[in-house]
């Protein structure tokens, strides 16, 4: 991969080695100013849908079954697909989430797809 593809929680402070910011979730996370995001862009379209995640709501128990929803609709999702792999052929790409769950969330199961996507 060109690329490096990190995941980190938008509350953590940037860095260098950030790469593009790109923030993967729907809503827009709570009492986080824009400018401290200090994204690169906001892909609200890469988000799973409002359904899925309020099914999914954070439960670590229906995971399996959020990644196998999740990547059903990335797999209709070609353009948004698309528009994150052209920055990741551009440099590091982190993938930014709101979720205080560092290992459920959609950003881990959205970078397990594109890593997949990609190394095909």
């Amino acid at each position: 991969m060109p690329g490096l593809l990190h995941i980190k929680r938008v509350y953590d402070p940037p860095s260098q080695d950030d790469g593009a910011r790109i923030l993967v979730d729907r809503i827009w996370p709570r009492g986080l100013r824009r400018d401290e995001a200090q994204l690169t862009t906001w892909m609200k379209d890469l988000a799973p849908t409002t359904a899925l995640r309020k099914w999914f709501a954070h439960d670590p128990a229906r995971f399996d079954e959020f990644k196998v929803r999740y990547h059903d609709e990335l797999d209709r999702n070609g353009d948004g697909i698309a528009k994150l792999e052209a920055f990741i052929k551009e440099g590091s790409v982190t993938l930014l989430y709101g979720a205080k769950d560092a290992a459920h969330n959609n950003a881990v199961v959205l970078a397990e797809y594109i890593e997949g996507k990609l190394s095909r």
